[in-house]
């Protein structure tokens, strides 16, 4: 089984231009090709945290919508969604909170493919590499829990290679580093990173970045093909 992941922090839909563009960050995504995206920053910051990106129009496009909202208008638990296209089941949906200063969440989604079973998180963490590398923790133990084969990506916010966040845990996860993703224009940092199981084998791993890309939010996305191994 091979399949795509994608990760992409939509910035809450606004743009280099200052512009809330909903329509536009849709469009990225679709290009994307991806199985199944995690996104960072789906809904406003403050008040209800309404929902930037419309569930109607993201059923159309043929995305599933793997979320808990924070509020009774959000779409994401702490900005955190996750997209699966249709075909794939999605199984049961978990809120993660991870401990911090500032409020703090991941999501994981458990699915199934054909007749494979595997858990998704998408997660956006700390500026901090203290509280970072506690948030990794716990993710990273409560995904192996599961005994499925596992994937998360999301926004580390971690400037380099994060080796600290990872002590103790190198020996069961793969971290990969598609390139610098932010800021989108002239990207520098590589804050986007995806991280799986050994149950899965990384073909391709890219930074997407065209015109448009760059224009639509702060980020640019990552995307990884990854292979499901034969079971030994």
């Amino acid at each position: 089984m091979r399949l795509t992941f994608a990760s992409y922090n939509i910035h809450k839909g606004i743009g280099a231009d200052r512009r809330r563009d909903p329509a536009r960050i849709m469009a990225a995504v679709d290009d994307l090709g991806a199985d199944i995206v995690a996104l960072q920053e789906v809904d406003l910051r403050l008040g209800s945290r309404r929902a930037v990106l419309d569930e109607g129009d993201l059923h159309r496009r043929g995305w599933q919508v793997a979320a808990v909202g924070t509020k009774q208008a959000s779409m994401g638990w702490h900005g955190n969604a996750i997209l699966v296209r249709d075909g794939i089941a999605i199984d049961h949906v978990e809120p993660i909170d991870l401990p911090a200063l500032e409020p703090r969440g991941a999501l994981r989604a458990t699915v199934t493919h054909g007749s494979t079973r595997f858990c998704v998180t998408a997660m956006h963490l700390d500026l901090s590499g203290l509280r970072r590398r506690r948030q990794f923790a716990t993710l990273c133990e409560g995904a192996r829990d599961t005994d499925l084969p596992a994937v998360m990506m999301g926004d580390c916010n971690a400037w380099g290679r994060p080796r600290g966040e990872l002590k103790g845990l190198a020996d069961y996860w793969s971290i990969l580093t598609p390139g610098p993703s932010f800021p989108a224009r002239r990207p520098a940092l590589a804050l986007d990173r995806l991280m799986h199981s050994p149950h899965w084998h990384a073909h391709r791993t890219q930074v997407p970045s065209d015109a448009r890309l760059r224009m639509a939010s702060d980020h640019l996305p990552i995307r990884a093909e990854l292979e499901l191994l034969p079971v030994r």
